[in-house]
């Protein structure tokens, strides 16, 4: 077994001059940086006072379920022959907010659209979503289920003029 190690930088920018001074003397903006990689900017969600422009933890927590589990998914096509030519992912996460302002997410919905070149493949390509989920770091992270609602298209072959 093999260790990997991520860092980030997290710098809160949001203090507007009295600092944490009371709940709404402060915005909820900061920048997040990964050493060689392009900032983003983060606050938190809007419903917590956040900056609806920015991405919020729970933003980011939905879309590393679905670019994980993108990434291990078309790795395990090749490896089984189907060749995919689109895949975009329209992700959803539910969160339980509790009465003391904690809470948890409660699920992640995967409705990723796929388009394949060979319609017989689409009941492989279907199982191997949830191999993808066994592989997936970040599902693996999570203790909450991930579900997955797939919609395939087949790829139409270019004419050659």
């Amino acid at each position: 077994m093999k260790n990997h190690h991520y860092q980030t930088t997290i710098t809160w920018t949001g203090n507007t001059g009295e600092g944490t001074k009371h709940y709404k003397s402060y915005e909820r903006c900061h920048d997040i940086s990964v050493e060689g990689k392009l900032p983003i900017q983060g606050s938190s969600d809007p419903n917590f006072r956040g900056d609806k422009s920015r991405h919020c933890p729970e933003d980011l927590l939905v879309a590393a379920v679905s670019s994980c589990h993108m990434l291990w998914y078309l790795h395990l096509c090749t490896t089984a022959g189907i060749v995919v030519t689109a895949y975009e992912d329209t992700a959803e996460g539910v969160m339980l907010e509790n009465n003391n302002g904690s809470g948890c997410f409660t699920l992640i919905l995967l409705r990723p659209v796929i388009t394949i070149n060979d319609e017989a493949l689409i009941d492989r390509a279907n199982e191997l979503h949830k191999e993808a989920n066994k592989m997936c770091f970040i599902a693996n992270s999570c203790n909450f289920p991930i579900l997955h609602e797939p919609l395939y298209k087949i790829a139409v072959p270019e004419t050659a003029e």
